[in-house]
């Protein structure tokens, strides 16, 4: 199978809940993984492909919501489909609060449930290729220099090349050049392309701290 195939990982201590849904995600085309606990999904090596998690609210071990917590952050790529039998309601808000992408109360359709892990594997190709492109932005912008810095962030500021150069103090021809760098580094087409790209940078290293 190829590794594009995207991966629904199932977490749940029902064997025959296990085994109809991963008869099912087969069916579906997409490749299903389960597991009896949360420490079992835990101790397994997760592929950074397109996926999403179908996770049982109540689980032996740790609970749905404290694996909620421990894999939220760090795969946001991982869309996290809550479900359960007992239709906990204040739980349930307590989830979807904490980022999940849906919470189902079994028993619940097939279609639905299809439906539901589409959405949620859609979800994860777009965080993929953000992702991705992130990496790209980061990469182009470790190879710029300090002074390069400095002139990329007045130009995103909206100043001038003359001004610019007041401000560091230096001529505007040199400005000019440097700012030509950080054009070709960033790749960047256009002003507002490069607006645009140190935007996305500011916005990803905000939402890191």
């Amino acid at each position: 199978m190829s590794n594009d195939i995207p991966y629904v990982f199932v977490v749940d201590d029902d064997i025959s809940i296990r085994e109809s849904l991963e008869a099912l995600i087969s069916c579906a085309g997409w490749r299903p993984e389960t597991f009896a606990s949360a420490q079992s999904f835990l101790d397994h090596p997760r592929p950074r492909s397109p996926s999403c998690l179908l996770l049982d609210l109540n689980l032996p071990d740790l609970s749905g919501l404290d694996l909620q917590l421990r894999i939220a952050a760090d795969r946001a790529d991982m869309p996290i489909i809550f479900i359960t039998g007992c239709g906990d309601v204040p739980r349930s808000v307590q989830a979807m609060k904490a980022g999940a992408f849906d919470f189902l109360v079994k028993p619940f359709g097939e279609d639905v449930l299809l439906s539901v892990i589409e959405h949620a594997i859609q979800r994860s190709h777009s965080t993929l290729d953000h992702d991705a492109e992130l990496q790209v932005l980061r990469a182009s912008q470790a190879t710029l220099t300090r002074r390069e810095h400095e002139v990329m962030g007045l130009v995103v500021a909206g100043l001038l090349n003359k001004h610019i150069g007041v401000e560091l103090h230096i001529s505007e021809i040199t400005v000019k050049a440097h700012r030509g760098k950080v054009m070709r580094k960033m790749k960047a087409t256009s002003l507002p392309d490069l607006v645009n790209k140190v935007t996305r940078l500011r916005a990803a290293a905000g939402a890191r701290r």
